[in-house]
């Protein structure tokens, strides 16, 4: 590159963030081909006065399920960009747990050609648990299927190892998949939720370098101090970043990262994406120079991403411009020198890249039979999920409960109590499982259905009566994938998700808009606890690889032992 070349793009008048140095410095950016030119005063094609505003490099996702936004990449791209996040380190293994590799595949071709830099982590859990461990149905992906995805622009590592006993007892195929990823050196992202000790240590040395997963100060500390990278998380259902920025140092926060890892469009366009996370960062009491660097520098350290992360010649010019630091409101984004986003709005939209036809026609539900939820608890006993506030853990309470005549749960001996059932939507086999949910949830007045179970996305269902839970699972079907509310027999409101069951390529703006009506009637005329994610949460309750208690087709999974588990205790 001539050193004194024209540039593209000069940005004056402006106070450059340096977050090698901590330093801000007032500079003229300049910027050609999509990348930092340098900081001297030089012609340009074109000329902008920022006004003494921050220049800061654009935002970084540490981990995010992009199908958990409910929308697909494209249209995630335009829910993000206007908050700065440029490049996500993003694991599609919601979709895979769907569609197989055809899954991935499809994310990596959507991916291609927009402006949001989305780096994959593939999916190293499809199913979340071995087949000989519980049998969900998910096509499983062996190490030698992922093998191919790592000549693919794109791919920047294997995503998060949740088959911790497989890591800590040798399984095969988990540390092929770990060993694959080594010998490219790509990064291999964490899962261990409560994992202490030795067997921290031997999850670390066998190839893991980050956990997005800590939901305790002492956590987090203890992965620090083991060289792992930690993800502070802040989403829709697990908010953990408050609580762990206690634990955040000067000194330690060059190992902190932020991630959402979960979080829906209203929460995004309400509260922010990760410039949401930068703000209650500094608001705890990092410095910005602290708090930035752990949306931008930090990520891109970890991940080996050597063009982002920092505004210094020859990195890419991805790129925010904020009026102020503390109240850090993004006012434009650049990606590549361009500028995509201002003041809140996308400049352009996001043209598709590509076809999701072969995901969709994904719900393939058995008839249900006479009296499907009928639950029976003749011991008078029974194990009840409990809800932890703000958190993805749940914990396992033995309860007395009234039945009926015929030794069934009876709703109205019980009040306060739910039924929740997760029901096969893969292979129309007529496999369900059926729990109670406690009071925590909050749940009145009717049911609430919905494709997206984690990880296995089969229908989960919760509810106050058994005609309002039958009703909300076909609607779900119906819509080939969504979610669906349902009271004393009437459909309140529905939101289609036909693409895998668990994603929508309609705007932005539709998709937020009617899931907040759904967040509006969860409050107003469910009742839903404020302490629960109304969807989110009842996504995570057929996740068996978070303590304590899950449920899932076959049945209630106690995580800890590893074993499905009878509701009726004797």
């Amino acid at each position: 590159m001539d050193t004194y070349a024209r540039a593209d793009l000069r940005i004056d008048n402006v106070r450059l963030v340096n977050v090698y140095t901590g330093e801000t410095e007032w500079a003229s950016v300049c910027v050609k081909d999509g990348r930092i030119l340098g900081f001297e005063h030089r012609e340009a094609d074109e000329a902008l006065d920022a006004g003494g505003a921050y220049l800061l490099p654009g935002l970084i996702d540490a981990h995010v399920h992009i199908e958990s936004s409910l929308l697909t990449p494209e249209r995630f791209a335009e829910l993000v960009l206007p908050h700065g996040v440029t490049t996500v380190i993003a694991d599609p293994h919601e979709i895979a747990n769907v569609g197989g590799a055809a899954g991935i595949r499809y994310m990596l071709e959507a991916a291609a050609g927009l402006p949001l830099d989305i780096r994959y982590m593939l999916p190293s859990c499809v199913p979340a648990l071995p087949p000989d461990v519980l049998d969900e149905g998910a096509p499983p992906l062996k190490a030698a299927d992922l093998e191919p995805f790592y000549d693919m622009p794109g791919v920047a590592g294997l995503g998060e190892m949740m088959n911790v006993p497989g890591v800590l007892g040798g399984d095969a195929d988990a540390l092929e998949k770990i060993a694959a990823a080594r010998r490219r050196g790509r990064v291999v992202d964490g899962h261990s939720p409560g994992l202490a000790g030795i067997s921290l240590e031997r999850y670390v040395r066998a190839g893991v370098k980050t956990d997005h997963e800590c939901t305790s100060v002492s956590e987090l500390q203890e992965r620090l101090r083991l060289g792992m990278y930690v993800a502070l998380r802040r989403g829709s259902a697990a908010r953990d970043l408050q609580l762990l920025l206690s634990g955040v140092t000067e000194a330690n926060a060059r190992r902190c990262l932020l991630c959402s890892d979960d979080k829906h469009p209203v929460d995004i366009l309400r509260e922010g994406h990760i410039d949401a996370s930068v703000r209650m960062s500094m608001a705890a009491g990092l410095t910005p120079a602290t708090a930035v660097r752990m949306a931008t520098l930090n990520a891109a350290e970890c991940y080996g991403l050597t063009d982002v992360g920092a505004l210094a010649p020859g990195k890419r010019a991805n790129m925010l411009l904020t009026d102020s630091l503390r109240a850090f409101t993004v006012r434009k984004v650049w990606c590549d020198g361009r500028l995509v986003a201002e003041n809140g709005k996308m400049l352009a939209p996001v043209a598709p890249a590509a076809d999701a036809s072969a995901l969709r026609g994904s719900v393939r539900m058995a008839p249900l039979p006479d009296n499907p939820f009928a639950l029976r608890i003749p011991t008078g006993k029974a194990r009840v999920i409990c809800l932890t506030p703000h958190s993805l853990t749940t914990r396992q309470e033995v309860h007395s409960v009234e039945v009926d005549g015929d030794g069934c749960f009876d709703f109205a001996k019980n009040p306060g109590l739910l039924k929740v059932a997760v029901l096969d939507r893969r292979a129309a086999s007529g496999r369900m499982g059926l729990g109670l949910l406690d009071k925590s949830y909050g749940l009145a007045g009717g049911a609430i259905a919905t494709s997206i179970a984690h990880d296995a996305h089969n229908i989960v269902v919760a509810g106050d009566n058994d005609a309002d839970m039958i009703l909300a699972a076909r609607a779900v079907e119906q819509m080939q994938g969504g979610i669906a509310m349902i009271s004393a027999g009437r459909t309140l409101a529905c939101l289609p998700l036909p693409v895998g069951g668990i994603m929508s390529d309609a705007p932005v703006g539709e998709v937020a808009q009617t899931l907040q009506t759904m967040i509006d009637l969860a409050k107003s005329h469910y009742h839903i606890s404020d302490k629960a994610d109304a969807f989110m949460t009842l996504s995570f309750l057929a996740l068996p690889v978070i303590p304590q208690i899950r449920l899932t087709t076959r049945g209630l999974f106690d995580v800890e032992r590893l074993s499905v588990v009878d509701v009726a205790v004797e």
